[in-house]
């Protein structure tokens, strides 16, 4: 896909993690455009980096890429390590905690040193766009102001999946300021990135979490109260429904202390209380079982 149709010649990643890394990768090897990558802990972008070598050199042992292509794809990305060598980007995607605070911190100072007709996209799984977007109006200016409607219309939602590599799908969620033109070059990037794209309303958890942490959260109730063992639970839904993994094990490769901050985000944005969070798994995120990446969660690794 040319770079005229999403207009992406420089991308900025925020978050040198799994997420953050991953679309660095897609982008730099998939849509072929320069990533510059940043993160505020220098050790965390040395640690991704490396990981990228390992998924470039997996793929080129597989047969899955060239050489060639591997050895272009990384050097395509480079650290930088300040918020302010982004400033020249065409878009820049964040993929740090699902905190809305610190997302809000980081939007108004994107929108403060990015140029302004670039993109600013979050890969939020469960946060309000609107609430984003509003975050990137100029202090002082009104939200119906034309530069306040341009500074919140270029804010996106642009949800990869984990891990980004092999997960085929992109979430795009508008909110209410979205510009159409800010929504077709999103799409069109992703589709770059070798996604397939589908949408969803600005709703809490969007279509994905809204569906997947209740089936997960009620997964984790049922082991709570002693329903079934976690090997029974998901086995049966492995077997019985033939899901590639079972709830619980899922919870843990994305984190339970992911699960928890998007099942409170479901439970205060709709007051319902069917989106109540497992007192167990409140419980495993207070002891810091977080899931795969902290070696321990419903299973060990």
């Amino acid at each position: 896909m040319s770079p005229i149709q999403h207009g992406i010649r420089t991308l900025g990643v925020l978050g040198a993690g799994q997420m953050g890394l991953g679309i660095a990768f897609v982008s730099a090897l998939r849509a072929r455009v320069p990533v510059l990558l940043y993160d505020k802990s220098p050790e965390q972008v040395t640690k991704g980096l490396a990981f990228m070598d390992k998924l470039l050199e997996k793929d080129v042992g597989k047969g899955r890429i060239r050489s060639e292509d591997a050895k272009d794809a990384r050097g395509r990305v480079t650290a930088v390590s300040e918020l302010e060598g982004l400033r020249d980007v065409d878009m820049a995607v964040e993929a740090v905690s699902e905190s809305l605070p610190l997302k809000q911190s980081i939007f108004k100072s994107l929108a403060a040193a990015l140029r302004p007709d670039a993109i600013l996209a979050t890969n939020t799984s469960s946060i309000s766009i609107t609430k984003i977007a509003a975050s990137a109006i100029p202090a002082g200016l009104s939200a119906a102001s034309e530069q306040g409607k341009q500074s919140a219309g270029r804010v996106v939602g642009l949800h990869f999946f984990n891990p980004v590599p092999v997960m085929k799908l992109v979430e795009l969620i508008s909110a209410i300021q979205t510009s159409p033109e800010t929504l077709d070059r999103a799409r069109s990037f992703a589709a770059a990135c070798g996604k397939e794209v589908t949408t969803s309303k600005d709703v809490p958890g969007f279509v994905s979490n809204a569906l997947l942490m209740p089936f997960i959260n009620e997964a984790i109730m049922h082991l709570e109260k002693g329903i079934a063992t976690r090997e029974d639970i998901d086995t049966t839904l492995k077997l019985g429904m033939n899901h590639p993994m079972g709830p619980l094990q899922l919870a843990d490769f994305i984190g339970l202390d992911t699960c928890l901050a998007i099942q409170q985000t479901l439970y205060e944005g709709t007051g319902d209380s069917k989106y109540r969070p497992s007192v167990l798994l409140e419980r495993m995120v207070d002891a810091q079982f977080y899931g795969k990446k902290s070696g321990k969660g419903f299973y060990e690794y």
